[in-house]
């Protein structure tokens, strides 16, 4: 059984959102994402500043066994990125939701709107199970 953790949203296609400060989330694959890809060799990030739509492709995460597209799960604008990435793609397996984070995103309008629209950890759990 992968990994769900608590605080966070899902999206169907396995990125997880945790709240940071104010309109500001941080974003990253999940426990199970993870898994699936296999061991993670390069992971390609969009520009700080960037403007980001919910559901749309804002980079790509590369394994051994495949290249897999990085959905944003909110929109808004990129405001930071994991500099470690660059150098660590591995922390992706290892720290997933912690070290493996990719960006945090200052989310544009209601912050409480689009999370309702992911799954909670609950339901993200269930989707797994399906």
């Amino acid at each position: 059984m992968s990994n769900v953790k608590e605080n966070r949203w899902y999206s169907k296609d396995h990125e997880w959102v945790e709240k940071v400060s104010g309109n500001v989330v941080r974003i990253g694959i999940s426990d199970f994402a993870q898994h699936q890809l296999g061991d993670i060799v390069f992971v390609e990030l969009p520009e700080e500043g960037a403007s980001v739509q919910a559901e749309e492709s804002i980079g790509t995460i590369e394994s051994v066994k495949t290249v897999s597209d990085l959905f944003s799960p909110v929109s808004g604008q990129i405001a930071k990125i994991n500099p470690r990435l660059g150098d660590e793609p591995e922390l992706v397996n290892n720290e997933p939701y912690d070290g493996g984070w990719m960006a945090e995103i200052e989310v544009e309008g209601d912050l409480e709107e689009q999370l309702s629209a992911l799954l909670s950890p609950e339901q993200y759990a269930e989707f797994l199970e399906e």
